[in-house]
């Protein structure tokens, strides 16, 4: 459900970006959707709305808007198969990060799935370092996916040791809690009145991006980090197939080859108990 809901949200976020809408506006907008439909759920369990470990959540929601900041500006200017492939390093990521501050143990499967990944990384990224490739993507596109996968981790990490403290729900409030001001300053004078039809995407973006909240956050509850957030990749699967469906985009070898390497990574991730 997580992976499917962050697939559509992703092509939603190219499509809408297509139609004049700027970055920053797009994770204003989704703030708004997610904090109406966050804010309902946490009265309809009739709960706290502001959550015990503050701190910890104004981090997971300040974290989270600048990694989100990352994705969408590596969705909006790369082919989704490739955004989606490199984005996808977050569970890497995670998994250093739990040993450290979950300290969570980490085996044998993991520290193989990091070395796999790392080569499928190697191998996508293979036409921007040949002279001679036809097609160069921009490195600053690349840096943005990377970055953004390093900043979901980060927020996953704090994720899961919120989840001691803290209802799912209140943790999903504070991400459109503090993206939407953030990302509202930093616009500026750069917004963009949206028509009827990129109206539609930004809403559809929001509640995209709430089912893959939700599913997200309670697998979090359920598994270590670094497994839980491995089932994602599954995400790739469908990026590429509405990449190739509706944008007209074909993958490139490299990236099949190097995407196919990730994902075999993360199912020996998920798959080898050791």
């Amino acid at each position: 459900m997580s992976a499917l809901g962050f697939a559509l949200m992703a092509a939603c976020v190219k499509e809408v970006s297509g139609l004049g809408i700027p970055v920053l506006e797009i994770v204003a907008a989704r703030a708004i959707v997610s904090g109406i439909i966050s804010y309902a759920d946490i009265k309809r369990k009739k709960i706290s709305l502001w959550g015990h470990n503050k701190t910890l959540l104004i981090a997971r929601g300040t974290v989270g808007s600048f990694a989100l900041m990352f994705v969408y500006y590596a969705v909006t200017t790369l082919p989704l198969a490739e955004a989606t492939v490199l984005q996808y390093l977050h569970p890497v990521f995670t998994a250093v990060l739990a040993v450290f501050f979950l300290k969570e143990t980490i085996q044998r499967s993991t520290i193989t799935c990091i070395a796999i990944s790392l080569l499928g990384l190697f191998i996508i990224i293979q036409p921007n370092l040949q002279l001679d490739s036809i097609v160069h993507y921009p490195w600053i596109s690349i840096g943005s996916a990377v970055m953004g996968a390093l900043g979901s981790a980060i927020a996953y990490v704090i994720i899961k040791k919120l989840t001691k403290t803290d209802d799912s729900s209140v943790i999903i409030f504070y991400f459109p809690l503090i993206a939407f001001p953030i990302s509202m300053i930093m616009l500026g004078s750069d917004f963009v009145m949206p028509s009827l039809a990129a109206t539609g995407l930004l809403i559809l973006v929001g509640i995209f991006t709430q089912v893959g909240q939700v599913g997200l956050t309670k697998a979090l509850h359920s598994a270590d980090a670094n497994k839980a957030t491995a089932y994602a990749y599954v995400q790739v699967l469908f990026s590429v197939f509405i990449g190739w469906a509706y944008f007209s985009e074909v993958p490139m070898a490299t990236t099949i080859m190097g995407g196919g390497l990730i994902m075999v990574g993360a199912l020996i991730n998920v798959l080898w108990k050791r």
